[in-house]
């Protein structure tokens, strides 16, 4: 008798426990609503985490890591979904990793998730960001083969932003490769390609005579010019 009543009573809190779930459920769904609504985004971001403990979903967890994302919150878009690589993470979850990772200065595991990317869609913008880590650790070959893409496949109309001036800018895409060519060809051989290197930055500003960071590269090359020459003549 004794073990029967305890089996009802343990049948009557799973019964009550799973009502009260779905009611927190319905509650968090309609207050996820209308977050959306207000465009509230930590509004949502609490809908969602409340859902997902309630419900879990891949599909909300990504959704909840390329949020946290868009509010610049990297490390608690990782801490949602994971650094690790999986074969069968979505286009979504593979983007929030890798670009999380780019903003926290982690460019050797960024790229891990940057060439899945391109492995599945291949396009310029993400050849550019790819060869420009690379050239960070030094990895000029993998660069060079990313810059090629880039420079084959960009057009002209398409735009890249940059931010190291005060005032952020766009300018195109294809002299931005043009000025990661050159670039990566002075790191090549800082002796040796500092011509080759100038002619790329000039390539790239008859493109955009504004791109600030061309400008920059040149006038950094041709000091650098200056020097090899100063050095050479007291030789």
């Amino acid at each position: 008798m004794k073990q029967t009543t305890i089996a009802l009573m343990l049948l009557f809190s799973v019964s009550v426990f799973a009502q009260g779930n779905d009611g927190l459920k319905t509650h968090y769904e309609a207050y996820y609503k209308q977050m959306k609504k207000q465009g509230d985004v930590q509004g949502i971001i609490s809908a969602l985490t409340h859902l997902n403990v309630l419900d879990p979903s891949v599909e909300r967890q990504d959704t909840l890591a390329y949020l946290y994302l868009s509010e610049g919150k990297y490390v608690q878009a990782l801490n949602t979904i994971g650094v690790e690589k999986n074969a069968t993470d979505s286009d979504m979850n593979v983007e929030v990793k890798a670009l999380a990772l780019k903003n926290l200065n982690q460019p050797k595991m960024a790229l891990e998730h940057y060439e899945e990317l391109f492995k599945r869609s291949p396009n310029p913008y993400l050849a550019y960001d790819m060869a420009d880590m690379k050239i960070q650790i030094n990895d000029l070959a993998g660069a060079r083969t990313n810059v090629e893409y880039g420079i084959a496949n960009a057009t002209v109309d398409q735009k890249r932003a940059f931010y190291e001036s005060q005032q952020p800018y766009e300018t195109s895409l294809k002299a931005a490769f043009l000025c990661l060519n050159g670039l990566l060809t002075f790191t090549e051989d800082k002796t040796n390609n500092i011509d080759a290197a100038l002619k790329l930055m000039n390539d790239a500003l008859a493109i955009d005579p504004n791109f600030n960071l061309a400008k920059v590269s040149r006038q950094a090359l041709e000091s650098q010019k200056a020097q090899l020459a100063t050095e050479a003549s007291k030789n």
